[in-house]
């Protein structure tokens, strides 16, 4: 029962996390597009602070998504959808 759940959760978290990510850049850098690592005309420093600030932010929404998914989950059935430590990892 948790699967299509949770795939549903996590297609509308990665759409979240990327939302959060461009507000974010935009905040911090002034800018509209992040650099990625094929972008010739960014150095170094961007295009890292660019991936960290995305990976944190995709982790952080995963991370909520997937808690409040098993709280739901939980809280209708009344059994945790994973019966051991772990989940996608």
């Amino acid at each position: 029962m948790y699967q299509p759940l949770g795939f549903a959760l996590g297609w509308a978290g990665g759409a979240l996390a990327g939302a959060a990510f461009r507000t974010t850049w935009k905040a911090i850098r002034h800018e509209d597009d992040a650099p990625d690592a094929l972008d010739r005309d960014r150095g170094w420093g961007e295009v890292l602070l660019a991936a960290a600030v995305q990976g944190a932010i995709f982790a952080v929404v995963r991370s909520a998504v997937d808690r409040a998914g098993a709280k739901a989950i939980e809280h209708s059935t009344g059994v945790w959808p994973a019966s051991e430590k772990g989940g996608r990892d």
